[in-house]
Parts: structure tokens; sequence; C-alpha cells
């Protein structure tokens, strides 16, 4: 019955007579071992029709002969009808259904996959393919044909966990085919043929899937997408460093670890000392199970013991982890509830593992832990776990033949041959821990003339760090001793190392050396295990090794020469990065002989994101130590990279405590004024429009006292952003016509595009549409002319905006296509996300709804990670416009009561006014005059105080209604 209706019997087939008999048994089958009355059979197969009982009995005759010498197969007569008797492994349906619940229950996943290819090879086509469905019980037959694709599914996915990606693929591709809106088998597919190499396969795949997902209005889910970039950019991510060499021991651990993988636990947490091997542990695990999580394997470190290094917190953990998972740094949204959301959302269908090193408490890893089935997070701390962050494995030192194994891997077997007693003797003085049997094993591998009892007298007469030697530190002590003294003075710095790690020319700073001569020393340093190298030419080092190294603390003008190094290359890498906003960085007199060129914005970029941490430790670091310049200026030069990567906390916090050092010297207005414009553009963007005001008015007098009109216009458009956004036009107008006057007498071509920009927006929210055409359109020809590309998209979508309400639609059309081609170019997703929602009102206006919808979810989808509250209000603002116009009315309440909430939160009166419009009309359109009188009112109210036309506009669309919502 899986594809045409056949019988064998003995191997060859059994004819089964002609269309109506055929019939006449499928009833019976569908009904096997259970009788059917005459009257019954009847009405399935003759519905409607006369029919003479001889009929039936004919029919049932004839089956009989044909089934009476087959075994096991019969047709009885019983008082209530006629019952086919047959054996469940005689019926291919049934035997489907039984193979599949046997695979169901077994654990062993060879035996999964031969019993579900047995099930799958039983179907030859559809169910019942060459019969009339409505001759045989129509709507009342359950058929069984949804139950094959989630059979395919389970062996495809299976077999891809074997190995035997081909199978799956080619089992896979009839059903993509047919259905290519199932995501969960497109997804298996694109896995099946990323296992094969087929890159350019697999995105054919995702992109039939997303066309068909896009007629039914929907949107390939995280999984796909994630296989998608894995197809574009080649391997899945991985950040785990080089496995720990020599690896040895830890055999039940392991087996803890294979297991909880194997059952699809959430975690597994690794506790026990300093120096025991935990992240050695961690490391080797990941890759061993590398194999069972193909989409990823993460590392964060988390910073929960490392001397002089503050905690990492939850959002920058997050942030981390989803740039290594390929999010854009500037499509990880600001809070840390929505970096979690993103972060769970891009893991969920991916096999990913994620090692969470040295966390300082359960509270620091709980919105880290995965919760996609198939994902497993191994944590590793000092501290044992709670009962809801994994199964705990808590690690004890190595016994003691591990221990003599593993420094027989890191050694020369010749010089070990025979010594037994005295290798059991030095890891006996190592404490049995990894980390110092380590440093102790490099020491003996360097020192190729030094007989083993050397090594022994050496490690005796270090004794204890302690009271006793039980965290093995004489072996470190030994190492250290035989250094040279660069060496031992380079180790002695990097244990005062504000943040996580340095590379070679920070190193080279922090020395007061150059950089190959910090080259050497480093490496010098890692030969002998005293050091990690956690990227090229990027180190870091033990926490148990800091510990010891930082007992002699660091020179104070070592740190403050890599403090230096930090100031003067990051303001270098800024005017890379960001050439515009050269002219505005604060001066220093602070000087570094080794800070590196940057031969483009990408170099900056690059060095800026690399160094991010290390950046953000030295500004906390400079606060606690009583250097300001250094810690406002950093966090001033910091400003724009995390603007434009939406990493709030982090900018706010850092200008926050800029601003708690730069306050406590009142005469220093120079810090002051740029503190306070930074604070005030970042509390802008979050929506704190009162504080942002408060700032920028505070800033200004301090520009003007220093006499610097390029400050003092950057911060009249401060005050003039979050003014106009709480309704007092005129002021903001002032503010302006201020800004636009000292960019021109200050030459400065970007300031005067940007204030021309601002004007022209205000001037079109007030009818002057000619006024704001000129405005935008000489903003537009400035940033082009000194190759703004960001600027020119903003002001192209501004430019469009005018031209659509002068009902210039093929000219906004362009202006709006421009500005999303320039936006794309630079990676700015909000004005890409405006362009896209502004294309969509061209279409809606041109009564092109399909093409508008298309464009308002395209922009959706490029803004979900952007944190504009001004941006998600007018695309909801606008989805609701489109949805009433196509008649989808509560679709279009929905969304402008989304509006009307942003538009509450942020103060914005403008935005509330449109809102309380859209709201109305929508309540109007669907009969309900009496709630949205309250809207019409509020609407035209709020666009009254803004004086803004808009309020005529309401009052006549009123006027010309005799319903409730006429009533005031």
């Amino acid at each position: 019955m899986l594809g045409p209706l056949e019988a064998w019997h003995d191997g060859v087939p059994v004819q089964l007579g002609d269309q109506q008999q055929r019939f006449v048994l499928v009833v019976l089958l569908l009904n096997a071992n259970k009788p059917v009355s005459t009257a019954r059979l009847t009405e399935i197969v003759w519905a409607g029709r006369e029919t003479k009982p001889t009929l039936v009995r004919g029919y049932i005759k004839r089956l009989r002969d044909i089934v009476q010498d087959t075994g096991g197969v019969g047709i009885e007569t019983t008082p209530t009808g006629y019952l086919l008797r047959i054996g469940d492994d005689q019926l291919d349906t049934v035997r489907f259904d039984r193979l599949r619940a046997e695979a169901g229950r077994t654990d062993d996943p060879r035996r999964k996959i031969e019993l579900l290819r047995e099930a799958v090879g039983l179907w030859r086509g559809r169910f019942l393919e060459d019969i009339d469905i409505d001759r045989v019980g129509g709507a009342e037959v359950v058929l069984p044909e949804e139950s094959l694709p989630d059979a395919v599914g389970d062996l495809a996915e299976l077999e891809l966990d074997a190995g035997d990606h081909r199978s799956a693929r080619d089992r896979l591709r009839p059903l993509v085919r047919s259905d290519p809106a199932g995501q969960k088998h497109a997804q298996l597919l694109m896995r099946a043929l990323l296992a094969g190499g087929d890159g350019v396969g697999a995105l054919r795949v995702f992109a039939g899937t997303r066309e068909a997902l896009a007629e039914l209005r929907m949107e390939p889910g995280p999984v796909l997408r994630n296989l998608a970039a894995r197809a574009e950019h080649g391997e899945p991510p991985s950040s785990l460093p080089s496995r720990p060499g020599g690896f040895t021991g830890r055999a039940a651990e392991f087996a803890t670890l294979e297991a909880a993988a194997k059952a699809g636990r959430r975690a597994v947490w690794v506790s026990g000392a300093p120096g025991v091997g935990k992240t050695g542990l961690a490391i080797e695990a990941a890759h061993r199970l590398r194999a069972r999580f193909p989409d990823g394997q993460l590392l964060a470190r988390l910073n929960g013991f490392t001397p002089g290094v503050p905690e990492t917190t939850v959002g920058d953990a997050l942030t981390e982890l989803l740039v290594e998972l390929g999010v854009p740094a500037e499509q990880i949204p600001a809070t840390v509830g929505r970096k979690a959301t993103l972060y769970q959302t891009t893991l969920w269908g991916t096999r990913t593992l994620v090692v969470l090193d040295n966390a300082a408490s359960p509270e620091q890893i709980r919105p880290l832990l995965p919760e996609a089935d198939g994902c497993l997070a191994v944590v590793t701390s000092r501290r044992m776990g709670d009962a809801d962050t994994g199964e705990n494995i808590r690690l004890s030192p190595l016994p003691p033949d591990e221990a003599a194994e593993l420094f027989h891997a890191l050694t020369d077997p010749s010089r070990l041959r025979g010594r037994a007693a005295e290798v059991a003797l030095i890891v006996k003085r190592c404490g049995f821990l990894p980390m110092p049997i380590r440093v102790a094993a490099a020491l003996f591998r360097r020192h190729d003339r030094w007989p083993l009892e050397h090594l022994l007298r050496l490690l005796e007469e270090n004794g204890p760090w302690g009271t006793d030697d039980a965290d093995g530190i004489a072996a470190v002590r030994v190492s250290y001793q035989q250094l040279g003294e660069p060496q031992r003075a380079m180790f002695r710095l990097l244990g005062g190392l504000p943040g996580p790690d340095v590379d070679v020319v920070g190193g080279a700073a922090l020395a007061g050396c150059d950089v190959a001569e910090a080259r050497l020393l480093l490496d010098d340093l890692h030969e002998v295990s005293l050091l990690e190298e956690a990227a090229p030419e990027r180190y870091q080092m033990l926490d148990p090794l800091k510990e010891f190294a930082a007992g002699e603390p660091a020179p104070r003008p070592a740190l403050v020469r890599l403090l230096d190094f930090y100031l003067v290359t990051l303001a270098a890498a800024v005017g890379a990065a960001y050439p515009f906003d050269r002219a505005q960085l604060p001066a220093s007199d602070r000087s570094c002989a080794v800070t590196p060129d940057f031969a483009d914005a990408g170099a900056g970029l690059r060095w800026i994101a690399a160094e991010r941490d290390n950046l953000v430790a030295a500004i906390r670091y400079a606060a606690r130590h009583d250097l300001p310049e250094h810690t406002w200026r950093l966090a001033v030069l910091l400003w724009r990279y995390f603007n434009t990567t939406n990493q709030f906390e982090d900018w706010i916090g850092t200008l926050e405590l800029a601003w708690e050092t730069v306050a406590a010297d009142p005469g220093n207005d120079y810090g002051q004024a740029h503190v306070l414009l930074r604070l005030a553009t970042a509390h802008d963007r979050r929506g704190q429009l009162a504080e942002a005001l408060e700032l920028a008015a505070r800033a200004l007098p301090k520009w003007r006292r220093l006499g610097d009109p390029r400050g003092e216009a950057a911060t009249l458009c401060a005050l003039a952003i979050p003014t106009m956004e709480l309704g007092k036009h005129e002021q903001a107008i002032a503010h302006l016509e201020a800004a636009l006057a000292k960019y021109e007498q200050t030459e400065d071509r970007r300031g005067e595009a940007h204030a021309l920009s601002m004007l022209g927006y205000l001037n079109e929210l007030h009818g002057n549409l000619d006024v704001a055409l000129g405005q935008h359109a000489a903003a537009a020809r400035m940033l082009r002319e000194i190759g703004h590309v960001q600027g020119v998209a903003h002001a192209l979508n501004n430019l469009g905006s005018v031209q659509e309400n002068l009902g210039l639609l093929p000219e906004a059309l362009a202006s709006y296509t421009d500005a999303h081609g320039h936006a794309a170019q630079v990676g700015d997703h909000c004005v890409e996300a405006y362009a896209l929602n502004n294309i969509g009102n061209v279409h809606r206006k041109q009564g092109r709804f399909p093409q508008a919808v298309r464009y308002h979810d395209k922009a959706r989808e490029v803004a979900a990670n952007v944190p504009d509250a001004d941006l998600r209000t007018q695309l909801y603002l606008d989805r609701g416009a489109t949805a009433l116009a196509r008649g989808a009315r509560r679709d279009a309440l929905t969304a402008c009561k989304a509006a009307l909430d942003l538009a509450d939160g942020s103060g914005n009166r403008a935005y509330q006014a449109r809102a309380h419009r859209g709201v109305a009309e929508t309540l109007h359109a669907l009969g309900e005059h009496t709630g949205a009188a309250t809207h019409w009112t509020a609407a035209e109210t709020g666009f009254d105080a803004l004086d803004l036309p808009e309020a005529a506009e309401v009052r006549d669309e009123r006027a010309a209604l005799d319903c409730a919502c006429a009533a005031r």
C-alpha cells in the first residue's frame, strides 16, 4: 500500500483483479482484522449508487480465491460483516509503523539506522497512488504520507551523525524538491551538502527554501541562516586554542563529559584548585568532541579569578560569543537581555560546544548556558557549580602514575630510561598538578645537559610557596630563577597587566624595549610554559602564574608606558578608522616609540577590536590608580567604536568613570567638555532624551570658554536632536542654525552637511518642502565631494522623503535605492533599514502592496538588532499604514499600537502624535468609532503643540467623517 497497490507471495506478484475488486480489497485492508459490513462496503465503494448485495458477495468470493493459498491471509464472514485477517508483517503500513517504533526504543544508533532504512525502503511511491481515495473512504482515510518525511528526516540525521552524508543527501533531495518550504529537511540537506564540501549546492537549497517561505510571508529560521553563512564563509566558528600537548590521564572525567554530550545535557561544570588542569581538560575535551559538535566550538574567558583583571561581565561575554558566532559587531544589541536572546536564537538548531573558562560564579554563567537541544557548555571554575548549572566534575591532582606519564610525554624519553623513582619525586614535588609539571618539563627540556637529579635538587631547594607545596609552585619558582634578568623582568611586569592579554607591541611598551626584543622575551617565556600564546604574537598568563608573578608589584612607570601605548595607538587607530572624526579627537602630549601605523580604516578597526578588552581594562585601571588624563582620553577615543557597534554598556560605563575623574578637577574644562558631549550622544541613542539634553547643556558653556568652535558646533547638534525629539522645534532650529554657522567658520564640510540635513528634516516636518529639498540636496552634494559614504546614505534617505512628500515618487525611489546601496557598503544597518522601509512606502503609494510588504519585512530583518527606538517606531508606523491600505486592519492596529508604546517610552512627541493618528484611522476602518475618537483628539492635540501641518490634516479628516470619530 506504500505506493501502488501490490500483493506478492513467495516472490511472485499476485493479480488482484479489476479496479472495483481492488477498491473492495483496499477497504478491507484499511480495516484489517476488523469486520466491515456489506452495507458499509457498499456505501464506501459505490457511494450514492444502487448496488445489489450479490455484487459485493461476488467480489469477496473472487478475493478469497486469490488469497486462499497465500498462508496466513484470509477473508472471514462474521455476524457483523467481512473480516480480512492478516499478520502484522504481511502489511507494509503496519510493518512501517512497527519498525519506526522499534527504532525509537533502541539506544544503539547503528540499529536505529538499520531499522529506519528498512522502514523507509518499504515506500515505493505515494500511498495507494493508483487508487482513487474517494472510492475507498475519502476523507476518512488516514493517510500515512506525513510519516515518511518524519522517518526520512530522523534517518538522515542519524546518517549525518554517523558520517554517511551521501546517503542522507540522496534521500533528502526528493523531499526538499517536493516541499521546498520544509525547513527541517532543507536544514538536513544543507548539512549533508556541506559535509560533502558542496557549499554552492547548500546555498542553492537555502535560496529555494527562502523563496518558498517568502510566498508564505515567512523568513528562514536561524538554523538555515547559520548554515547559509557557513556555506558562504567556510568552516564553522571555532575560537579554541590548540590542544595542550602531551595530554594524559583523566579517563574518568572524559567519560563523564562524553556521556553528558551523548545524553544531550546542557552543561558540565569542572572545578578544582589552581593549576589542576581545568582549562586543559575542557579544551582537550572540546577538541575530542569536535565531530559531535560540527557547528562550532567556542571559548569565552570569564576572568573569574584572574589577578588584577575584573571578571568579565555577562554583557561582554555575550558580545564575545556572538562575534565568534559570526554576528557582525554592529548588529549586536545594546542590552544584556536582547544579547542573550540573540545568542540563544543563533545557537538554536545548531550543535555547538561552548567552553566558559574561569567562571566567577553560577550567576555569571547562567545566561551563557545554551538552551538549544544539541548544544553543550563546559564550565571551568575554582568553585563548585550549583544544581542547575550542570553535572559537577571535581578535579583532584593527577594520580602519581598519570602525573609521571605526563612528565614523560613532555620530555625526551631517552633521558628518563630507568629513572622512574626520580620522575616520581619530581611530579610529587610539583604537587601532581599539570601546570607545574608542564613548567618543570619545559625547564628540563630546555636544559638538555641537566641530569634529573639536578632538576630535583632545584625543586627541593626552592621549597614551598606557602606553608606547603600543595599548589606545586616550586616548579614555577625554579623555572623563574633559571631565566635571564630581562626575561624575569618581563615576567614580573606581566603579573601587573591590567587586561587579559598583551601583544608583542604592547609588551615592548610595557618593558620599555623595541618590538624585536619584546618578541624574543615573550617567546622565551612561552618556551618554558610561563606564557600561553592566545593568538599569533598575543600572549596571556595562566591565573596561578599571574598570582606568582604579581608577588612583586609591577613598577608604576612600566604600566604608565603601557597606558601611553594604548592611548597613542588608539588615537591613531581611530583616526584611520573614522577619518572624519580626526578634527574632534582630544589632543594629548603623550608619546610612544612603538605605536604602529595603520594603512587604512580596516587596519585601524581590526586593532581596536583586538584590543577592546585591554582598552576597557586600561580605563578601569587608570581610574583606580589616579591617572585621570589616561582615563578620560581613552574613554572619549572609544566612543565612536562603541556607538557604531552598539556596545552601550561599556560606552556609558567607561565615560561615567571618565566623568568621575575629570569632575574631580574643576579647572579641567577640556576633559569635562569632551566627556559630557559623548555621554549626551550615548544617552540620546538609548532614547534617554532628558538626560541627553541636560548633559549637552552642561557641555556647551565649557566649549565656549575654551574658544573651540568645532566642539561648540558638535554640542549644539547634540542639544538640537533631543530638543527636536521632545517637540521643541523652534529651539532645535536655532541650535542647528548656530551650529551651521560654527561649521562654516571652521570649514568643516561634514559638520555643515549634518546641520543642513537636520534643518531639512525639521523644515519637512513643518511643510516647507521646497526649502527642505534644497537643504538635503546640498548636504548630499557636500558629503559626496568629501567622500563620506555613510553621510551620503543619510542625506539621500532624507532627500527621498521630501521627494516622496512632493509626489516625486520615481525620484524618491531612486534616492532611497542609492541610500540603501551606500548604507550597505559601509555596514550601517540603521540607515539601510530606513532606506528599505522607505522603498516599501513608495511601493504602497503606487498601489504595489506585495512589494511594499516585502520591503517592510526586509527592513524589519535588517533592523532586528539595531537598538534605535526612533527607527523601530517608524518601521511600525509604516507597516501599519501598508497593512491598512491593503485591508489587513487588525495587523495595522497591532503595528500602530506598538509604535505608540515605543513613542511613549522614548518621549518623542512627533512620533506619539503620528502613532495616535495611525491608531485612530485603523479603529475607524474597523468601525470602532468611540475608541477612535480619543486617539483622533490626542493626534490633533499633539500636532498642534508641535505646530506641525499634520494638525490641519487631522482636523480636515475628522470633519469629513459622519460617525462618532468626529465628536470632540
